[in-house]
C-alpha cells in the first residue's frame, strides 16, 4: 500500500472513531455511569417504558404496511411500463427530499382540528392529531420509500422471465409470487424492513409535531429522550438514549448480515 492510500485509509479511521465510536461509547458510559440499578430503574420509569411500548407498536404497525406497499410499488414500476411511470416512482421517493417536520405540518394542516379534514372528523368524533393514528401516518409517510428502493433495482435486473415461465406452466397469480417472485428477493425484502424499522424507531421531527408530546401518552422513545434532558433528568436521558442506540446497532448488525446474502445482480452485492 503507497502513502496516499494509507493516509486515507487512516483519515477514515480517524473520522469513524471521533463521529460515530466516539459519542456511542459515551451514550452507554454516562447511562450507566450511576451503575446498573440506576440504569434498570431509568428504564423501568413508567413514562419510559410507555414511550419503548408505544414506539414498538408504531413499528410493529408501520413495517408491515410498508412491506405490502413497497412489493405492490416495486412490482408495479418493474413488470410493467404505463402513463405517468416516472411520476409514480418520484411520488414514492418523495419523503427522502422532503423535511419530516415539514411532513408533520402537512399532517397537522390536513388532519388537526382546524385543518382541512378537521371539521368532519370533530363530526365523527375521530382524533387522528395527538394520537397514534396520527404518529402511525407521519411514521408511513417517512418509511415508505425504503423497501420499493431495496427491490425495484433488483426486480427490475432479474426481469420477467421466471414469471412468465411459471404462468405458462399454470401457476396462478399467487403461486407465481409466493413461489417466484418472492423467493427471488427475499434478502432485498428484509433489507428494506430493516432500514424501515430503523427508521420508524428513530423518527423524531414528524411526530414530533403531530403527537401534542403528551406525557405517557403521545410520547414516543425519541421524543422521551429530550423531554427527559428537559427535565435535567441526565440519567434517565442517556438510559432512554441507549435503548435507541442498541436498536440501531442491532438493526446495523442484521442490515450487515443481510447483505452478505444479497445476490450478486443485487445493487448492495
Amino acid at each position: 500500500m503507497g502513502p496516499l492510500p494509507a493516509i486515507l485509509v487512516g483519515l477514515a479511521i480517524a473520522l469513524s472513531l471521533v463521529l460515530i465510536v466516539a459519542p456511542l461509547a459515551f451514550i452507554f458510559s454516562r447511562a450507566l455511569s450511576e451503575g446498573m440499578v440506576v440504569f434498570a430503574d431509568n428504564i423501568r420509569d413508567p413514562l419510559t417504558l410507555h414511550a419503548i411500548w408505544l414506539t414498538s407498536l408504531v413499528a410493529l404497525l408501520t413495517v408491515p404496511i410498508n412491506i405490502a406497499f413497497g412489493v405492490a410499488a416495486a412490482w408495479l414500476l418493474a413488470k410493467h411500463r404505463f402513463p405517468g411511470h416516472r411520476l409514480l416512482l418520484t411520488i414514492i421517493e418523495l419523503p427522502f427530499s422532503i423535511s419530516p417536520i415539514i411532513a408533520g405540518i402537512s399532517y397537522l394542516l390536513l388532519y388537526g382540528r382546524q385543518g382541512l379534514l378537521g371539521p368532519f372528523l370533530r363530526e365523527h368524533d375521530i382524533q387522528v392529531m395527538f394520537a397514534l393514528p396520527g404518529i402511525v401516518l407521519v411514521t408511513l409517510f417517512v418509511t415508505a420509500p425504503f423497501v420499493t428502493r431495496e427491490i425495484l433495482p433488483l426486480m427490475q435486473s432479474q426481469g420477467s422471465e421466471q414469471e412468465e415461465a411459471a404462468v405458462t406452466l399454470g401457476a396462478n397469480g399467487w403461486q407465481v409470487f409466493f413461489l417466484v417472485t418472492l423467493p427471488n428477493i427475499r434478502w432485498a425484502l428484509l433489507y428494506g424492513a430493516t432500514l424501515c424499522t430503523a427508521r420508524a424507531v428513530g423518527e423524531f421531527g414528524a411526530v414530533a409535531v403531530v403527537s401534542g408530546n403528551i406525557r405517557g401518552q403521545t410520547n414516543t422513545l425519541p421524543l422521551q429522550v429530550e423531554l427527559l434532558f428537559n427535565d435535567l433528568n441526565i440519567s434517565g436521558a442517556f438510559a432512554a438514549a441507549s435503548t435507541l442506540t442498541a436498536i440501531a446497532l442491532v438493526a446495523l448488525a442484521l442490515k450487515t448480515a443481510l447483505e452478505t446474502r444479497q445476490p450478486r445482480n443485487s445493487p448492495h452485492a
